[in-house]
Order: structure tokens, then C-alpha cells, then sequence
């Protein structure tokens, strides 16, 4: 569900933008204020781990379309609605500067559909009203199923909120809506299980992890370490194995916008913020669409010489597995970045 600048107008990403930064701004003020030193290297394993696990596409049976895991619903119940915020907001921001996955001008967007509602609406309004105080490992599967499915199902909507609201494609509201709610409640079932699964793990494991992070309290007391090194594994897995197999269908939203127009991909604009985005994009991205890049050398030019040629290496499997070891590990440290420089930014008031 990462969208691409052809679909969002620049007043649409700007304003989307704004607000994905404020609440940025927001949620590192409440980080620093209430964090420990626990959460650091928390942070910085689950980025790893749900970048790779966004690489892992997997088949919708009979529709021929495919989904991916978000990751906020895994981030807010670990983290808390704050640190899961600026977790996925750091992952996404490495897909879209270096792996060219979902558009610098969309950036906002795809930050604030896939952190904003789960971790600021499905976590605190559905998942822990359902735990409550006394979680169980039934309430947590349950719990975690209907807020995945909720979350995703808001963030298909504001994707088709904030394309129509742009106006430069030809997607009407009424059956665009139509086609991306139904595709992505079974994407969000799929999620939910997965969600349900990963949270129960921990759940065993580390009970105090999910307690700590629904009261608000400090984790530096508990010894984490073996999930600490569970999810580093996990990361590691999934991104240099695991990611090889997944599927080659249209994600929901690729699925969903060939459905109303006909056209597998919508072409942005060449000029203006739109060209510049785009241009930039090329720029910093190192391993677009998770794949390596060739530079082969073509047949001479007609003024003489030889010119060269960009080919993508299509399906390689290599690049996939390169791409989530290094793009898990840019995650890892960015995310343990940001939790340490405001771990120690904060005022000796609120230790």
C-alpha cells in the first residue's frame, strides 16, 4: 500500500506532509519523556524486522492480486502508539530514499496511512480495549486480528481519500473505494494472524514487553535480550531468505487501481515537484525495487564511441537478498539512532 507520487497532487502531499511531521515531531517529545534505555535497541530490531517483512509479498487466492504486512499493529503493541509511530515512520523513509519503494512526494501519505492508524486509533481504541488489564493468550489473537483489520482498512481509505482529493488520475471515489476496501480486509486477515502470531511469541516470552508498553512504563528493567536477538534473527530471515519467494502479483493497491482503469501503472508527471521528486529518487536510490542494477555496455553510437545502458536485473535473487539484509540494517540503525539521540536529550525531570 506504499503509493506513488502519480497519485498525489502537491497540495495533497505537502499538507500530508505537514501532518506526518508534526505527529512525528509529537511522538519523539513523548518518546523522550517517557522511553528508557530498554526500548533503543527494541526500536531498532523491529525496524529491521518489519522492513523485511514488508518485502515478503504474499498471493490473495483467486483475485491475482497480493498483499504485504504493514507492521504498525506489531509496533504499537510492542513499542507503544509513540515509538511504533517513529519506528515505521524511519522504515518507510529507507524504502522510499533507497529502495525507490512508494514516492517521496506520497511519503506523508504512506507514513501516516500505515503508522497514524494503527498506532494512534486501531492500538488504543480496539486492540487494548479488548485486552484490557488482564490479557490473555485468546484476547491478544483476537485483539490483534480486528485491530489489524481495522488499521488497514482505514489506511486503504485514506489512500483513496487522498487520491481523489489530488484530482490528477482518473480513479473515481465511489468504485475505487469499492475495490480497494474488499482486497485489503483480506490483506488485513492475513496481517492479523501474522500479528496475532508474533505478539503471542513475545507474549510467552516476555510478558512485561506488552504490559510495559500499554502502561506507559519503562522496560529497562526486564532483561530482553532473548527476544531482542529473536527479532534480529527473525529480520535476517526474512530478508535474506525468506523475501526471495515472494509473490509476483500486483500489491493491493497496484491490484486495485489496474481494476478501475485498466492500465498497470499510472505515469506521473515529468515537470515541476513531481520531475524533481522523481529525478531525486533516482538519484538516492542504490537498489530500486530491491533488485541490483547492470550497466552494460551497448552497440556503438552512431557518432562513434560506445554508450552504456541502465538494465534492471528482473527477478534476481541475489539483489532481493542483498537488498533486505542492507535495507534491514539501514532500518536498525536509523531507528536505534533516533531512540538513543532522544533518550539522551531528555531532561533529568523526566528520568
Amino acid at each position: 500500500m506504499h503509493m506513488a507520487d502519480a497519485l498525489i497532487s502537491p497540495a495533497v502531499g505537502l499538507t500530508m506532509w505537514s501532518i506526518t511531521a508534526a505527529t512525528i515531531a509529537y511522538s519523539s517529545k513523548k518518546v523522550q519523556a517517557e522511553a528508557d534505555s530498554g526500548i533503543v535497541p527494541l526500536m531498532g530490531v523491529l525496524g529491521a524486522f518489519i522492513f523485511a517483512a514488508q518485502m515478503i509479498n504474499f498471493t490473495i487466492p483467486v483475485t491475482g492480486s497480493s498483499g504485504h504486512l504493514g507492521g504498525g499493529m506489531i509496533l504499537a503493541v510492542l513499542l507503544g502508539p509513540y515509538a511504533a509511530f517513529l519506528t515505521i515512520a524511519s522504515v518507510l523513509i529507507v524504502q522510499a530514499l533507497f529502495f525507490a519503494d512508494g514516492g517521496l512526494l506520497a511519503l506523508g501519505c504512506n507514513i501516516f496511512n500505515l503508522g497514524f492508524f494503527p498506532a494512534f486509533i486501531a492500538y488504543p481504541l480496539i486492540y487494548k480495549k479488548i485486552v484490557t488489564t488482564t490479557p490473555t493468550s485468546k484476547k491478544i489473537s483476537c485483539a490483534s486480528v480486528i485491530a489489524a483489520v481495522a488499521g488497514l482498512q482505514l489506511g486503504a481509505f485514506g489512500v483513496v481519500v487522498e487520491t481523489v482529493s489530488s484530482g490528477i488520475s482518473s480513479l473515481p471515489f465511489a468504485t475505487f473505494l469499492a475495490i480497494m476496501q474488499p482486497i485489503h480486509l483480506a490483506i488485513g486477515i492475513v496481517e492479523g494472524v501474522v500479528t496475532a502470531s508474533v505478539i503471542s511469541f513475545v507474549y510467552k516470552a516476555k510478558p512485561e514487553i506488552l504490559q510495559s508498553a500499554m502502561e506507559a512504563r519503562t522496560i529497562g528493567a526486564h532483561p530482553i535480550r532473548n527476544v531482542i536477538l529473536g527479532f534480529l534473527a527473525a529480520a535476517v530471515i526474512t530478508g535474506g531468505i525468506l523475501s526471495r519467494f515472494t509473490s509476483e502479483h500486483p500489491d493491493g493497491l497496484e491490484w486495485s487501481i489496474t481494476r478501475v482503469t485498466g492500465q498497470v501503472e499510472l505515469m506521473g508527471k515529468e515537470q515541476g515537484l513531481h520531475g524533481s521528486l522523481a529525478a531525486l529518487r533516482k538519484k538516492l536510490a542504490f537498489l530500486p525495487d530491491y533488485s541490483f542494477i547492470n550497466v552494460e555496455e551497448a552497440e556503438p553510437a552512431a557518432a562513434g564511441g560506445h554508450k552504456t545502458e541502465v538494465k534492471k536485473t528482473e527477478g534476481s535473487k541475489l539483489g532481493t537478498s542483498v537488498s533486505g539484509i542492507v535495507g534491514g540494517t539501514i532500518s536498525l540503525l536509523l531507528c536505534f539512532l533516533i531512540g538513543f539521540i532522544l533518550k539522551s536529550r531528555r531532561h533529568p525531570h523526566t528520568a
